[in-house]
């Protein structure tokens, strides 16, 4: 199972200078090798099937992949002897950045998704680079060994559990300073826990009203960080716009904003990982919708809605799920709030209607408190509850693909 823990760096100011210097040169580098690839997939590709009998053509020339990219590497540190300064498997790494980018623009991802067009990368906007491998003991006391760069000073807030290992090391500048993430590996870790309860299940129902309520009539009250935050990112965002581009104070402007934004992000993503874990305290089974949450960001409602962060929200509830050996359910979001819970029967409501009142069986609740009461009955169906016995459950559930756990602070 993989994991990743960050962790805040202190590095001197001689360090920040380094690191703000290699960013540089693998933005260049990075840039210069997708060009190389658009360039030749600009000469060799073309819509035209057919061609006059007397053309001149341009001589091809191999398409340049993965490893043909990688062998430029040594002569580039001849060309440019500066790059000769930046560990070999950082700038490997890069060509893999490009590889992964670039494919996805042609063929997709895992599921056939294609993205847009890749676009170069601004100096400020490239502000990551990782070491593939690492070797043990990297990580000793307060400080971490980096190859070709140094001992640089971490702060540990949280210990790194027993039986993990380190396999990779990525340094990333944030608007309020730098940090380490560290992927850590451990197959010791169960994919699920061998006492866990069914009976103990809950159904939850994310809205805007109300952040989310549960089976069990439970609330959690929605915080809106973003639009609490408004009024302070509006009179900030002013002063970025009033002042000249390029100047200092321009750039100074542009800091202040990026430190309020993350400020926002680092308030929502702690209050999703606290509601994750009083979940998982509470239940052993947790029933999801499946939300589209893309479609939903294209509504009128698109500002509540990415305010709220379902998405995030219930990735973390899943991978803490998964880290805990408990589950967590994705179920379809197909009529929740219009079935009656009650005797199924569909009561159709619009959207401003917030309490369900059934004709069929007099049913009457809250119109959120149904459709989780709905979300938990559709849960009870899952392959998971029919198996025979309880071992054969928990082989069920163990034969699905291991998720890859985030944990950032």
């Amino acid at each position: 199972m993989r994991t990743s823990y960050q962790y805040r760096l202190r590095p001197t100011k001689l360090q920040v200078t380094e690191i703000d210097r290699w960013l540089s040169m693998l933005c260049a580098q990075y840039n210069y090798l997708l060009a190389d690839r658009f360039n030749w997939y600009e000469e060799n590709c073309s819509s035209i099937n057919a061609c006059p009998l007397v053309c001149h053509l341009p001589e091809l020339r191999d398409n340049p992949d993965y490893y043909s990219q990688k062998k430029t590497l040594p002569q580039l540190k001849k060309t440019h002897p500066w790059y000769a300064e930046i560990y070999s498997q950082v700038l490997q790494d890069v060509v893999k950045r490009v590889k992964v980018t670039f494919d996805r623009f042609l063929k997709g991802d895992t599921n056939g998704k294609r993205s847009g067009r890749p676009r170069f990368k601004q100096r400020s906007r490239y502000r990551t680079f990782t070491y593939p491998q690492i070797k043990d003991g990297c990580l000793q006391n307060n400080l971490i060994n980096l190859p070709m760069f140094g001992k640089v000073k971490v702060v540990l807030h949280r210990s790194i559990p027993d039986g993990f290992k380190i396999k990779t090391v990525s340094i990333t500048k944030k608007a309020d300073g730098y940090y380490v993430t560290l992927s850590l590996e451990d197959y010791t870790v169960p994919e699920i826990k061998p006492d866990f309860n069914p009976q103990k299940m809950v159904g939850i129902d994310v809205g805007l009203k109300d952040f989310l309520i549960t089976s069990e009539n439970e609330t959690v009250a929605i915080p809106q960080h973003y639009r609490k935050a408004q009024k302070r990112l509006r009179t900030i965002q002013k002063r970025v716009s009033r002042r000249k581009k390029g100047s200092n104070r321009r750039q100074k402007a542009v800091k202040q904003l990026g430190k309020c934004h993350k400020k926002v992000t680092d308030k929502r993503k702690d209050f999703h990982f606290k509601t994750a874990n009083n979940l998982l305290k509470k239940y052993d089974v947790v029933a999801v919708e499946d939300l589209n949450v893309k479609g939903l960001a294209r509504t009128k409602l698109a500002k509540s809605v990415l305010d709220a962060g379902w998405s995030s929200f219930l990735s973390i509830l899943t991978n803490k799920a998964v880290n805990a050996g408990l589950l967590a359910i994705p179920v379809s979001a197909y009529n929740t709030s219009q079935n009656c819970s009650g005797c199924g029967e569909k009561v159709p409501k619009k959207l401003h209607e917030r309490w369900h009142d059934c004709p069929h069986c007099g049913c009457s609740l809250d119109r959120d408190h149904n459709a989780a009461i709905n979300i938990k009955n559709r849960a009870v169906g899952h392959p998971v509850f029919k198996a025979q016995s309880m071992s054969e459950a928990i082989a069920g559930v163990a034969q699905k693909p291991t998720l890859y756990c985030t944990q950032l602070a």
